[in-house]
């Protein structure tokens, strides 16, 4: 059964280990927010770092595993039908919307979305890490480093499913920032297997 995340919404819920998560973009040029926390400890948390570290790339797709800030392989990426998504990026915030859109209405964004669907399994707004960023689409100029944010590539249909290394609970979003949907707020579909 498909469930749809609403635009500029959120959602947690626990992942059996050996369990499949499919997200699915069902319009285009969606991003969609990750967090994974094991469930038999939430301090226990999706790390960017640590899968930098051990996946030896930021290109993060077909064959890569997510690891925790204890070092441990949290989810594995089985499919990848778009190849590009971000872990740089903190999950976009009220502060984020002050910053980089004070002419638009604030909004508590995915990491406010993120911290309410979190909180009935006692995970605290400052235990939320960075995000894996599905689907976002963050460009890295080679010769400054300078981060920017374009429209995500993705079309109707584009997908990542991964698979649960451990017992986990899960974070999950339909963006709500601006520059990273390309201007417009889609909804996010997903489905556990």
């Amino acid at each position: 059964m498909i469930t749809r995340i609403p635009p500029r919404s959120g959602v947690a819920f626990e992942l059996a280990e050996g369990a499949e998560l499919l997200v699915i973009d069902p319009v285009g040029g969606q991003v969609s927010d990750l967090l994974a926390f094991a469930r038999d400890d939430v301090r226990e948390v999706l790390s960017n770092g640590r899968t930098f570290d051990y996946e030896e790339t930021t290109r993060l797709t077909t064959g890569n595993m997510l690891w925790s800030n204890r070092s441990q392989k949290m989810l594995e990426i089985v499919e990848d039908t778009i190849g590009q998504h971000d872990f740089l990026l903190t999950p976009c915030s009220q502060a984020t919307f002050r910053h980089f859109y004070p002419d638009k209405p604030e909004h508590r964004g995915c990491f406010g979305n993120l911290a309410a669907a979190l909180a009935p399994y006692g995970i605290e707004e400052d235990a939320i890490p960075t995000a894996f960023n599905v689907f976002m689409n963050v460009p890295v100029d080679q010769k400054t480093g300078k981060l920017s944010v374009e429209p995500p590539q993705t079309k109707a249909g584009d997908s990542i499913r991964f698979r649960a290394l451990r017992p986990l609970i899960i974070g999950l979003t339909a963006c709500s920032a601006y520059a990273s949907n390309g201007g417009t707020f889609k909804p996010i579909d997903y489905r556990v297997v």
